[in-house]
């Protein structure tokens, strides 16, 4: 694994993305402390796997609890 500092990881940044892609992660130093890294997005999906939910199963993750009752009144007068 290579590292570089920022000002030299700013010189070669797509020289930096290709190495990622080909599987050779960088680490960008900043005053000589690790401050961030250039990995493949293959390899950043193996560290933080997406999880993807929809609305409903969002829902359904609700802990309960509170009991809801709609109001059956009407809230204006109507003339049809």
């Amino acid at each position: 694994m290579k590292t570089m500092q920022v000002r030299e990881a700013k010189a070669g940044f797509s020289a930096l993305v290709e190495a990622a892609e080909s599987g050779e992660p960088t680490i960008i130093t900043k005053h000589g402390k690790p401050a961030a890294a250039v990995v493949s997005v293959e390899d950043l999906r193996k560290l933080y796997p997406a999880k993807r939910r929809n609305f409903g199963e969002f829902l359904l993750t609700y802990p309960g609890g509170i009991e809801l009752e709609r109001n059956e009144s009407p809230s204006r007068d109507i003339d049809l």
